[in-house]
Protein backbone atom coordinates (compact mmCIF):
# COMPACT_ATOMS: atom_id res chain seq x y z
CA UNK A 1 0.00 0.00 0.00
CA UNK A 2 0.47 3.64 -0.49
CA UNK A 3 0.45 5.22 2.68
CA UNK A 4 0.78 9.08 3.41
CA UNK A 5 1.58 9.97 7.25
CA UNK A 6 0.34 13.56 8.31
CA UNK A 7 1.58 14.45 11.73
CA UNK A 8 2.92 17.54 13.11
CA UNK A 9 5.41 15.82 15.16
CA UNK A 10 7.95 13.75 14.09
CA UNK A 11 11.70 12.39 14.83
CA UNK A 12 13.54 13.82 15.85
CA UNK A 13 11.02 15.46 17.84
CA UNK A 14 9.63 12.91 20.55
CA UNK A 15 6.45 11.36 19.29
CA UNK A 16 4.47 7.90 19.94
CA UNK A 17 3.85 7.16 15.65
CA UNK A 18 7.01 8.87 14.06
CA UNK A 19 9.76 7.22 12.40
CA UNK A 20 9.93 3.68 14.21
CA UNK A 21 6.46 3.54 12.91
CA UNK A 22 7.50 4.59 9.43
CA UNK A 23 9.85 1.94 9.64
CA UNK A 24 8.07 -0.60 10.60
CA UNK A 25 5.27 -0.01 7.63
CA UNK A 26 8.29 0.33 5.22
CA UNK A 27 9.57 -3.00 6.45
CA UNK A 28 5.99 -5.02 6.08
CA UNK A 29 6.49 -4.29 2.72
CA UNK A 30 4.36 -0.56 2.21
CA UNK A 31 5.23 2.99 0.60
CA UNK A 32 5.42 5.48 2.89
CA UNK A 33 5.46 9.07 2.75
CA UNK A 34 5.83 11.76 5.56
CA UNK A 35 4.41 15.37 5.36
CA UNK A 36 5.15 17.13 8.77
CA UNK A 37 6.65 20.46 10.09
CA UNK A 38 9.94 21.68 11.12
CA UNK A 39 11.05 19.98 14.07
CA UNK A 40 10.78 22.83 16.69
CA UNK A 41 8.51 20.52 19.96
CA UNK A 42 8.76 20.58 23.38
CA UNK A 43 11.27 23.53 23.14
CA UNK A 44 8.91 26.17 20.22
CA UNK A 45 12.45 26.65 18.77
CA UNK A 46 13.72 24.60 14.91
CA UNK A 47 16.03 22.37 15.87
CA UNK A 48 19.73 22.64 15.09
CA UNK A 49 20.71 21.81 11.28
CA UNK A 50 17.52 22.72 10.20
CA UNK A 51 16.41 26.05 8.86
CA UNK A 52 13.01 27.94 8.40
CA UNK A 53 11.63 27.93 5.14
CA UNK A 54 8.59 26.85 2.93
CA UNK A 55 9.36 23.78 2.35
CA UNK A 56 12.18 21.29 2.48
CA UNK A 57 12.63 17.52 1.33
CA UNK A 58 14.79 14.80 3.05
CA UNK A 59 15.22 10.89 3.47
CA UNK A 60 15.42 9.58 7.22
CA UNK A 61 16.45 5.87 7.25
CA UNK A 62 14.54 5.08 3.83
CA UNK A 63 11.65 7.22 4.87
CA UNK A 64 10.76 10.37 2.66
CA UNK A 65 9.97 13.12 4.18
CA UNK A 66 8.19 16.88 3.14
CA UNK A 67 8.67 19.54 5.79
CA UNK A 68 6.59 22.20 5.46
CA UNK A 69 6.43 25.81 7.35
CA UNK A 70 4.96 26.54 10.62
CA UNK A 71 5.26 28.75 13.01
CA UNK A 72 7.74 27.54 15.60
CA UNK A 73 6.18 27.90 19.32
CA UNK A 74 5.21 25.81 22.48
CA UNK A 75 4.60 27.90 25.22
CA UNK A 76 2.12 28.53 27.60
CA UNK A 77 0.12 31.23 25.40
CA UNK A 78 -2.61 29.85 24.00
CA UNK A 79 -2.77 32.22 21.59
CA UNK A 80 0.59 31.24 20.32
CA UNK A 81 -0.28 27.55 20.23
CA UNK A 82 -3.22 27.78 18.05
CA UNK A 83 -1.25 29.96 15.55
CA UNK A 84 1.51 27.10 15.52
CA UNK A 85 -1.21 24.65 14.77
CA UNK A 86 -2.82 26.50 12.33
CA UNK A 87 0.11 27.41 10.53
CA UNK A 88 0.99 24.08 10.31
CA UNK A 89 -2.30 22.92 8.78
CA UNK A 90 -2.43 25.39 6.50
CA UNK A 91 1.05 24.68 5.11
CA UNK A 92 -0.07 20.79 4.94
CA UNK A 93 -3.48 21.10 3.31
CA UNK A 94 -1.58 23.07 0.85
CA UNK A 95 1.64 20.93 0.07
CA UNK A 96 -0.71 17.46 0.80
CA UNK A 97 -3.22 18.57 -2.29
CA UNK A 98 -0.14 19.94 -4.64
CA UNK A 99 2.87 18.50 -3.82
CA UNK A 100 2.79 15.00 -2.31
CA UNK A 101 2.16 11.47 -4.26
CA UNK A 102 -0.87 9.70 -4.88
CA UNK A 103 -1.57 7.79 -1.39
CA UNK A 104 -3.80 4.67 -1.09
CA UNK A 105 -4.58 6.33 2.86
CA UNK A 106 -4.27 9.14 4.81
CA UNK A 107 -2.93 8.29 8.16
CA UNK A 108 -3.49 11.73 10.12
CA UNK A 109 -2.38 11.69 13.97
CA UNK A 110 -3.98 13.77 16.51
CA UNK A 111 -3.73 16.00 18.33
CA UNK A 112 -3.48 18.72 17.16
CA UNK A 113 -6.91 19.12 15.94
CA UNK A 114 -6.13 20.95 12.93
CA UNK A 115 -4.27 18.09 11.31
CA UNK A 116 -7.06 16.32 10.74
CA UNK A 117 -9.13 19.77 9.75
CA UNK A 118 -5.35 19.17 6.71
CA UNK A 119 -6.45 15.93 5.81
CA UNK A 120 -10.57 16.38 5.56
CA UNK A 121 -9.52 19.27 2.86
CA UNK A 122 -6.76 16.43 0.91
CA UNK A 123 -9.09 14.10 1.20
CA UNK A 124 -11.27 15.96 -0.57
CA UNK A 125 -9.43 17.67 -3.38
CA UNK A 126 -7.81 13.85 -3.76
CA UNK A 127 -10.16 11.44 -2.90
CA UNK A 128 -7.77 9.52 -0.48
CA UNK A 129 -9.66 7.50 2.73
CA UNK A 130 -8.36 8.80 6.05
CA UNK A 131 -7.49 7.04 9.12
CA UNK A 132 -7.69 9.06 11.96
CA UNK A 133 -5.26 8.44 14.96
CA UNK A 134 -6.74 9.90 18.12
CA UNK A 135 -4.33 10.15 21.04
CA UNK A 136 -6.20 12.89 23.14
CA UNK A 137 -9.34 13.42 23.58
CA UNK A 138 -10.03 17.42 22.76
CA UNK A 139 -11.92 19.41 23.82
CA UNK A 140 -11.68 17.44 27.26
CA UNK A 141 -7.80 17.18 27.77
CA UNK A 142 -7.87 21.08 26.75
CA UNK A 143 -9.55 21.90 29.63
CA UNK A 144 -8.42 19.32 31.80
CA UNK A 145 -4.51 20.53 31.53
CA UNK A 146 -5.74 24.46 31.96
CA UNK A 147 -4.69 25.48 28.50
CA UNK A 148 -8.31 26.69 27.44
CA UNK A 149 -11.02 27.41 30.25
CA UNK A 150 -13.35 29.35 27.62
CA UNK A 151 -16.81 27.23 27.48
CA UNK A 152 -17.45 28.70 24.35
CA UNK A 153 -14.35 27.83 22.53
CA UNK A 154 -14.25 24.67 24.03
CA UNK A 155 -17.67 23.65 22.84
CA UNK A 156 -17.02 25.43 19.58
CA UNK A 157 -13.94 23.07 19.66
CA UNK A 158 -16.34 19.81 20.02
CA UNK A 159 -17.99 21.17 17.41
CA UNK A 160 -15.24 20.96 15.06
CA UNK A 161 -14.29 17.49 16.02
CA UNK A 162 -17.73 16.27 15.43
CA UNK A 163 -17.48 17.44 11.92
CA UNK A 164 -14.24 15.73 11.43
CA UNK A 165 -15.53 12.90 12.63
CA UNK A 166 -18.07 12.87 10.26
CA UNK A 167 -15.36 12.88 7.14
CA UNK A 168 -12.81 10.67 7.97
CA UNK A 169 -13.38 7.40 7.20
CA UNK A 170 -11.82 5.30 9.91
CA UNK A 171 -11.06 6.20 13.74
CA UNK A 172 -8.06 4.62 15.73
CA UNK A 173 -8.41 5.10 19.73
CA UNK A 174 -5.68 3.95 22.50
CA UNK A 175 -8.10 2.74 24.62
CA UNK A 176 -11.53 1.18 25.11
CA UNK A 177 -12.82 4.35 27.23
CA UNK A 178 -11.86 7.00 24.36
CA UNK A 179 -13.93 4.24 22.13
CA UNK A 180 -16.94 4.75 24.44
CA UNK A 181 -16.53 8.37 24.91
CA UNK A 182 -16.76 8.39 21.25
CA UNK A 183 -19.65 6.17 20.84
CA UNK A 184 -21.47 8.42 23.14
CA UNK A 185 -20.86 11.47 21.14
CA UNK A 186 -22.49 9.95 17.89
CA UNK A 187 -19.81 8.51 15.98
CA UNK A 188 -20.96 4.59 15.26
CA UNK A 189 -19.24 1.79 17.16
CA UNK A 190 -18.14 0.07 13.52
CA UNK A 191 -16.14 3.45 13.05
CA UNK A 192 -13.67 3.05 15.79
CA UNK A 193 -10.44 0.55 16.51
CA UNK A 194 -8.79 0.27 19.64
CA UNK A 195 -5.28 0.01 19.05
CA UNK A 196 -2.92 0.38 21.86
CA UNK A 197 -0.08 2.36 21.83
CA UNK A 198 3.40 0.99 22.21
CA UNK A 199 6.65 1.79 23.50
CA UNK A 200 10.28 3.03 22.49
CA UNK A 201 11.48 -0.39 21.68
CA UNK A 202 14.71 0.23 20.66
CA UNK A 203 15.60 2.54 23.18
CA UNK A 204 14.55 -0.27 25.48
CA UNK A 205 16.25 -3.34 24.28
CA UNK A 206 19.39 -0.88 23.60
CA UNK A 207 19.45 -0.15 26.97
CA UNK A 208 22.65 0.27 29.00
CA UNK A 209 23.39 -0.83 33.04
CA UNK A 210 22.60 1.57 34.75
CA UNK A 211 25.17 3.99 36.08
CA UNK A 212 27.83 2.49 38.75
CA UNK A 213 26.19 5.56 41.40
CA UNK A 214 22.50 4.40 40.72
CA UNK A 215 23.52 0.51 40.77
CA UNK A 216 25.04 1.15 44.39
CA UNK A 217 21.92 3.05 45.80
CA UNK A 218 19.62 0.11 44.36
CA UNK A 219 21.59 -2.75 45.67
CA UNK A 220 19.84 -4.81 48.52
CA UNK A 221 16.70 -3.11 47.87
CA UNK A 222 13.22 -3.67 47.16
CA UNK A 223 12.88 -0.89 44.50
CA UNK A 224 9.52 0.75 43.98
CA UNK A 225 10.10 3.02 40.32
CA UNK A 226 8.41 6.13 39.16
CA UNK A 227 10.00 6.61 35.86
CA UNK A 228 8.83 9.90 33.52
CA UNK A 229 7.22 13.22 34.21
CA UNK A 230 6.49 14.96 37.68
CA UNK A 231 3.87 17.42 37.30
CA UNK A 232 0.84 18.18 39.13
CA UNK A 233 -1.17 15.26 36.98
CA UNK A 234 0.99 12.89 38.27
CA UNK A 235 0.31 14.13 42.33
CA UNK A 236 2.98 12.23 43.75
CA UNK A 237 2.56 14.02 47.18
CA UNK A 238 0.57 10.63 47.91
CA UNK A 239 3.47 8.60 47.08
CA UNK A 240 5.96 9.95 49.40
CA UNK A 241 2.66 9.34 51.86
CA UNK A 242 3.05 6.06 51.33
CA UNK A 243 7.02 6.29 51.43
CA UNK A 244 6.49 7.26 55.00
CA UNK A 245 4.22 4.75 55.87
CA UNK A 246 7.37 2.45 54.56
CA UNK A 247 10.10 3.81 56.39
CA UNK A 248 10.38 0.74 59.03
CA UNK A 249 11.19 -1.55 56.60
CA UNK A 250 14.65 -1.28 55.69
CA UNK A 251 14.90 -2.49 52.31
CA UNK A 252 11.95 -1.36 50.89
CA UNK A 253 13.03 2.31 48.69
CA UNK A 254 11.14 4.24 46.04
CA UNK A 255 13.23 5.97 43.61
CA UNK A 256 11.85 8.85 41.18
CA UNK A 257 13.62 8.99 37.63
CA UNK A 258 12.68 11.95 35.65
CA UNK A 259 11.89 15.79 36.38
CA UNK A 260 8.90 18.27 35.92
CA UNK A 261 7.23 21.18 37.30
CA UNK A 262 7.00 19.30 40.41
CA UNK A 263 10.44 17.81 40.78
CA UNK A 264 12.35 20.66 42.90
CA UNK A 265 9.56 20.66 45.77
CA UNK A 266 8.90 17.32 45.90
CA UNK A 267 12.37 17.12 46.85
CA UNK A 268 12.42 19.57 49.16
CA UNK A 269 9.75 18.09 50.90
CA UNK A 270 11.33 14.44 51.05
CA UNK A 271 14.35 16.68 52.73
CA UNK A 272 12.16 19.11 54.89
CA UNK A 273 10.35 15.34 56.22
CA UNK A 274 12.93 13.39 56.22
CA UNK A 275 11.76 10.91 54.28
CA UNK A 276 14.79 8.85 54.11
CA UNK A 277 13.71 5.99 51.48
CA UNK A 278 13.20 8.41 48.61
CA UNK A 279 15.92 8.72 45.96
CA UNK A 280 15.39 10.95 42.76
CA UNK A 281 17.31 10.12 40.03
CA UNK A 282 17.61 13.23 37.16
CA UNK A 283 16.16 12.77 33.48
CA UNK A 284 18.13 10.76 31.25
CA UNK A 285 17.59 9.15 27.60
CA UNK A 286 15.31 5.83 27.68
CA UNK A 287 18.16 3.90 26.95
CA UNK A 288 19.52 4.78 30.60
CA UNK A 289 16.01 4.77 31.95
CA UNK A 290 16.03 0.82 30.49
CA UNK A 291 18.67 0.27 33.01
CA UNK A 292 17.22 1.65 35.96
CA UNK A 293 14.16 -0.13 35.08
CA UNK A 294 15.55 -3.16 35.07
CA UNK A 295 16.46 -2.65 38.67
CA UNK A 296 13.24 -2.23 39.85
CA UNK A 297 11.65 -4.81 41.92
CA UNK A 298 7.85 -2.92 41.19
CA UNK A 299 6.99 -0.15 38.81
CA UNK A 300 4.74 2.52 39.69
CA UNK A 301 2.10 4.23 37.63
CA UNK A 302 -0.07 7.07 39.72
CA UNK A 303 -1.53 9.65 38.31
CA UNK A 304 -4.57 12.28 40.37
CA UNK A 305 -8.08 11.48 40.68
CA UNK A 306 -9.54 12.90 37.23
CA UNK A 307 -12.63 10.67 34.97
CA UNK A 308 -9.93 11.90 31.83
CA UNK A 309 -7.59 10.12 33.36
CA UNK A 310 -9.94 6.27 33.83
CA UNK A 311 -9.92 6.46 29.99
CA UNK A 312 -6.61 6.59 28.89
CA UNK A 313 -3.44 4.63 29.22
CA UNK A 314 -0.41 6.18 30.65
CA UNK A 315 2.35 5.75 28.05
CA UNK A 316 4.67 4.66 30.84
CA UNK A 317 2.82 1.09 30.81
CA UNK A 318 3.78 -0.36 27.99
CA UNK A 319 7.42 0.52 28.40
CA UNK A 320 7.22 -1.63 32.08
CA UNK A 321 5.39 -4.19 30.71
CA UNK A 322 7.95 -4.29 28.01
CA UNK A 323 10.91 -4.23 30.32
CA UNK A 324 9.56 -7.19 32.07
CA UNK A 325 8.34 -6.19 35.88
CA UNK A 326 5.93 -6.00 38.17
CA UNK A 327 3.60 -3.52 37.66
CA UNK A 328 1.77 -1.02 40.59
CA UNK A 329 -1.05 0.52 38.99
CA UNK A 330 -2.98 3.62 40.48
CA UNK A 331 -4.85 4.79 37.78
CA UNK A 332 -8.26 3.36 38.30
CA UNK A 333 -9.86 2.16 34.48
CA UNK A 334 -8.39 1.11 31.41
CA UNK A 335 -4.88 1.03 32.73
CA UNK A 336 -5.90 -1.16 35.58
CA UNK A 337 -8.04 -3.23 33.25
CA UNK A 338 -4.79 -3.99 31.20
CA UNK A 339 -2.58 -5.22 34.16
CA UNK A 340 -5.32 -7.39 35.73
CA UNK A 341 -5.91 -9.03 32.00
CA UNK A 342 -2.36 -9.32 31.87
CA UNK A 343 -1.60 -10.51 35.22
CA UNK A 344 1.84 -8.29 35.75
CA UNK A 345 1.06 -6.74 38.83
CA UNK A 346 -1.28 -4.90 41.54
CA UNK A 347 -3.52 -2.28 41.47
CA UNK A 348 -4.54 0.53 43.84
CA UNK A 349 -6.92 3.67 44.14
CA UNK A 350 -5.53 6.89 43.04
CA UNK A 351 -4.25 9.08 45.97
CA UNK A 352 -4.97 6.50 48.02
CA UNK A 353 -2.27 6.09 50.46
CA UNK A 354 -3.83 2.95 52.30
CA UNK A 355 -4.77 1.28 48.86
CA UNK A 356 -1.70 2.05 47.27
CA UNK A 357 0.71 0.66 50.60
CA UNK A 358 -1.59 -2.82 50.52
CA UNK A 359 -1.03 -3.15 47.17
CA UNK A 360 3.02 -2.93 47.65
CA UNK A 361 2.62 -5.29 50.47
CA UNK A 362 0.37 -7.72 48.24
CA UNK A 363 3.84 -7.86 45.54
CA UNK A 364 6.34 -7.52 48.47
CA UNK A 365 4.98 -10.55 50.23
CA UNK A 366 5.39 -12.78 47.10
CA UNK A 367 7.92 -15.56 46.65
CA UNK A 368 11.01 -14.31 44.19
CA UNK A 369 9.46 -16.77 41.70
CA UNK A 370 5.69 -15.49 41.59
CA UNK A 371 6.99 -11.59 41.16
CA UNK A 372 9.32 -13.19 38.42
CA UNK A 373 5.95 -14.39 36.60
CA UNK A 374 4.48 -11.38 37.02
CA UNK A 375 7.20 -10.16 35.14
CA UNK A 376 7.10 -12.67 32.49
CA UNK A 377 3.50 -11.98 32.50
CA UNK A 378 4.28 -8.52 31.55
CA UNK A 379 6.29 -9.09 28.94
CA UNK A 380 4.70 -11.64 26.98
CA UNK A 381 1.84 -9.57 27.13
CA UNK A 382 3.25 -6.60 25.30
CA UNK A 383 4.84 -8.93 22.74
CA UNK A 384 1.61 -10.47 21.44
CA UNK A 385 -0.72 -7.25 22.55
CA UNK A 386 0.76 -4.08 22.38
CA UNK A 387 4.47 -4.29 20.48
CA UNK A 388 4.88 -2.05 17.67
CA UNK A 389 4.85 -5.22 15.37
CA UNK A 390 1.13 -6.41 16.17
CA UNK A 391 0.12 -2.71 16.27
CA UNK A 392 1.05 -1.57 12.64
CA UNK A 393 -0.47 -5.06 11.84
CA UNK A 394 -3.55 -3.89 12.83
CA UNK A 395 -3.01 -0.79 11.74
CA UNK A 396 -2.39 -2.07 8.07
CA UNK A 397 -5.40 -4.14 8.23
CA UNK A 398 -7.94 -0.70 8.77
CA UNK A 399 -5.68 0.90 5.94
CA UNK A 400 -6.48 -1.93 3.65
CA UNK A 401 -10.71 -1.87 4.65
CA UNK A 402 -10.95 2.18 4.08
CA UNK A 403 -8.68 2.13 1.06
CA UNK A 404 -11.05 -0.79 -0.50
CA UNK A 405 -14.71 1.56 0.08
CA UNK A 406 -12.89 4.28 -2.40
Amino acid sequence: MKILILTQWFDPEPTFKGLAFAKELKRQGHEVQVLTGFPNYPGGKIYDGYKLKLYQREEIDGISLLRVALYPNHDSSALKRIFNYISFAFMAMLFGIFATKKADVIYAYHPPLTVGIAAVFIKLFRRIPIVYDIQDMWPDTLKATGMLNNNKILNFIGSVCKLVYKFVDHIVVLCPGFKQLLIERGVPNEKISVIYNWCDEQGLTQAKPAKLEYQQLMQNKFNIVFAGNMGKAQALDAVLEVAKKFQDIQNIQFVFVGGGTETDRLKQRSINENIANVIFIPRMPMAEVGGVLKLSNLLLVHLKKDPLFEITVPSKTQAYMAIGKPILMAVAGDAADLVQRAKCGSVAISENVESIQQAIWEVYHLSSSEQLQMGLNARNFYLQELSLESGVLNFVTIFEKVSRKV
